[in-house]
């Protein structure tokens, strides 16, 4: 891939831009004319999160389906005459639709470009923000999530399925006043683009030269080739990070955390917790409290760190939830100890999603959309999170089937799981924190 030298850039930036769907009208990089659209997006942090609180809805979407079926249980088996085979079918069907669209959106993304896309937020955050700012994806879904539990005890089913359709209506038109990511601009070989998004995300009185450069070096050897095949996976070269981010997103839901998630309220029942919608809400809070400190954290503390602390932390709670089921089955119903039982056994769960939003939900997808090489990022990513949602549409599947078989067995089950990642992690993921996009891809050559 040819790109032209800097001289011309500098004079390629004076063109109107229209790509995003609005206009940045820039001069030089030391004064510049811009229109109405680039003088709101001045300051380059106000620009990246401007377009990650737009991105963000998606998550939000998301997230609000995935709590739906908690609070709606009881109220959609009952006017729906369900069996509980039935409603996992039901709950489980947000997984499939993000299967389908996961095969689809790779290709689509090297078609149409990465907005809309999780890798979209990694790969137009600076270097010093990139883990945060990555992480505001999860942290998206978890206040998707709390949202279906809140509104869940004041609206009926019906009318919070309308109610979750709000966030697309505002993610989709913001969508065309975001600017596309800078690295798929490159490779696509749109050199006043590329350097007009990244000066826009930047700020325009950012020096921006360095990190062009370092761009154009990383996608030069991949070229402008869009279809990208699955044989291109097979290299060599790409095992070890394919086995990583693929293995990451399929133990995260192997820890059988949709499983408490999308039937919180049920397994709160069966704990003996008399106002489970209300102790559903309280959880769904403390996950978005833990994923906003893990924001925070991811890139102070690192990646590989956090995902051994979290993995420890919901092994642990979970062999304490497990044992407490299993002696709640052997006790007296109306024992004290029951009632104790019951309290620690809600307790540990609230520490797994603690243990779960402080690593192993939010760093998985940063980790995939950063070791991930950009000429086959999109096929990848594909691949990566269909495993990723194939693995919890399995998880949901099972579920409520597998808690009326044991209870305690189930939780053991996603235990052993847990306790694997812990190994997994200490063993074959790498630090990426304090590292760019392009040295973290060259490492793995």
């Amino acid at each position: 891939m040819s790109f032209r030298d800097e001289e011309a850039v500098g004079r390629d930036l004076q063109k109107p831009f229209l790509h995003t769907g609005s206009w940045y009208k820039m001069g030089s990089r030391t004064s510049s004319t811009m229109g109405s659209s680039a003088q709101v997006m001045r300051d380059g942090a106000v620009s990246v999160l401007f377009c990650v609180l737009v991105a963000a809805l998606g998550p939000i979407q998301f997230g609000f389906t995935c709590g739906y079926s908690s609070p709606t249980q009881e109220a959609i088996i009952k006017d729906l005459k369900l069996s509980l085979s039935e409603f996992s079918v039901f709950g489980s069907l947000s997984n499939v639709g993000a299967m389908v669209g996961a095969i689809a959106s790779g290709q689509i993304a090297e078609y149409i470009g990465r907005k809309g896309v999780p890798v979209y937020i990694a790969e137009i955050a600076p270097q010093n923000m990139r883990g945060s700012l990555g992480s505001v994806n999860q942290l998206s879904v978890t206040i998707g999530i709390m949202l279906a539990y809140l509104l869940g005890l004041f609206v009926n089913w019906r009318v919070l399925a309308i109610l979750g359709i709000l966030p697309c209506t505002v993610l989709i038109p913001g969508l065309f006043f975001i600017p596309e990511s800078p690295r798929w601009l490159a490779k696509m070989g749109m050199t006043d683009e590329f350097e007009t998004s990244l000066q826009v995300l930047r700020g325009f009185d950012t020096d921006i030269s360095l990190e062009v450069q370092e761009i154009k070096r990383s996608v030069a050897s991949s070229g402008k080739r869009v279809t990208i095949r699955f044989a291109d996976l097979k290299r060599k070269r790409y095992w070890f990070p394919l086995t990583i981010g693929i293995g990451l997103l399929a133990l995260q839901q192997l820890s059988g955390i949709n499983g408490v998630l999308f039937y919180a309220t049920i397994i709160f029942q069966n704990a003996g917790i008399q106002s489970s919608s209300a102790a559903t809400v309280g959880l769904g809070a403390i996950q978005v409290i833990a994923t906003g400190i893990t924001t925070w954290l991811v890139d102070k503390s690192g990646r590989r760190l956090l995902l051994i602390i979290s993995s420890s932390l919901m092994t642990v709670s979970l062999l304490v939830v497990s044992v407490a089921f299993y002696l709640e089955g052997v006790v007296s119903a109306d024992s004290h100890l029951q009632n104790i039982l019951a309290t620690v056994s809600v307790v540990g769960l609230v520490v797994m999603v603690i243990g779960f939003s402080l690593g192993l939900g939010p760093i998985p997808w940063l980790i995939m959309s950063e070791i991930l090489p950009v000429n086959i990022k999109s096929l990848a990513g594909s691949v990566a999170t269909m495993t990723n949602w194939l693995t919890a549409w399995g998880i949901t599947m099972t579920a409520n089937l597998l808690l009326s078989w044991s209870s305690g067995g189930t939780f053991t089950i996603y235990m052993v799981v847990t306790a694997f990642t812990v190994f997994f992690t200490a063993l074959w993921v790498p630090e990426t924190k304090g590292r760019t996009l392009e040295e973290i891809q060259s490492s793995f050559r």
